[in-house]
């Protein structure tokens, strides 16, 4: 396996906004990325995400031209997956499906080089069952980015039952060299973050289910009392409710216990196509004015 500094390209799939934020970050810090989508209008909206991400940056004075230049030219997108063959590690950012996440490890064991170690960005899914689907379960591993990848501080690294001593350390070298505080956790469903935050997110739906108080009372509680800076809901609709909705039905499945059974609102929201901002509207409507629909502002 390549040592930390002799990486010099980093492969990851999926263009969403953890995959597109994944791949700005290893851009902007000096790697080479390819950037991997079946789908090509998916990589064009992410490519001026990124432009437009890194722009930001760049007005806020947290990233100069120079490195603005030298980070889009280090970035290429691509719809073939043979083109991750020279990555030193390939980072999975794709649907959370434990069944299609396989399908791909199973893909990328066969084209990468053996050195490559393949990493997971999975917020919930068993580390162990997908190393297994590879012939090279000891460079197998969890590395859980933040949403936004650039801009939150923490990765969360899950070792799953193969994982080697030398895939950790280099993974958590890379995360550090990324800026990232790194926590770790075992490989049990949910792992640190979402077995705290799901449970949460799942009972404030409980609460707007069951008629505790309005949406904008349940978010202004938990800011106002608890000093979060989004309240549950609204954080569930950034976050995107199908994606809260796997990753309570992963807790619930892989830990045995009742109190992780999905909210029967948000089960109908995501029926509904209610997935939240990326889709306009989630427990809140982000098509209309915004003073009048979104979470208050001023909280």
């Amino acid at each position: 396996m390549a040592e930390i500094k002799k990486f010099k390209t980093i492969g990851v799939v999926g263009s969403g906004q953890m995959g597109s934020g994944i791949a700005q970050l290893a851009a902007t810090y000096g790697f080479d990325v390819w950037l991997l989508d079946t789908d090509p209008d998916a990589l064009s909206r992410a490519t001026k995400s990124i432009s437009s991400s890194i722009q930001r940056l760049v007005s806020k004075g947290q990233l100069s031209q120079d490195v603005r230049k030298d980070a889009l030219e280090r970035l290429q997108c691509t719809s073939n997956v043979e083109n991750l063959c020279s990555a030193d590690i390939i980072i999975e950012a794709i649907v959370e499906s434990e069944d299609v996440k396989k399908k791909l490890f199973l893909q990328l064991d066969k084209i990468a080089k053996r050195s490559a170690i393949l990493a997971s960005n999975t917020s919930s899914i068993s580390i162990t069952r997908l190393a297994s689907a590879t012939s090279r379960p000891h460079q197998v591993i969890g590395m859980h980015f933040m949403n936004p990848p650039p801009i939150m501080k923490l990765v969360e690294i899950v070792r799953g039952a193969d994982t080697s001593d030398e895939t950790f350390n280099v993974t958590k070298t890379l995360a550090e060299r990324f800026g990232k505080t790194v926590i770790c956790s075992r490989d049990y469903a949910g792992f640190v973050v979402n077995r705290i935050l799901m449970p949460m997110i799942n009972e404030a739906f409980y609460a707007l289910y069951t008629g505790v108080a309005t949406k904008e009372d349940i978010d202004a509680g938990m800011k106002l009392g608890t000093n979060h800076p989004m309240g549950p809901l609204e954080l569930a609709d950034f976050i995107g409710l199908d994606i809260c909705l796997s990753i309570l039905r992963v807790l619930h499945a892989g830990l045995g216990d009742n109190k992780y059974a999905p909210c029967p609102i948000l089960v109908q929201y995501v029926d509904a196509g209610r997935l939240g901002r990326k889709r306009g509207i989630g427990v809140y409507d982000y098509r209309q004015t915004p003073e009048s629909v979104k979470p208050s502002s001023k909280l």
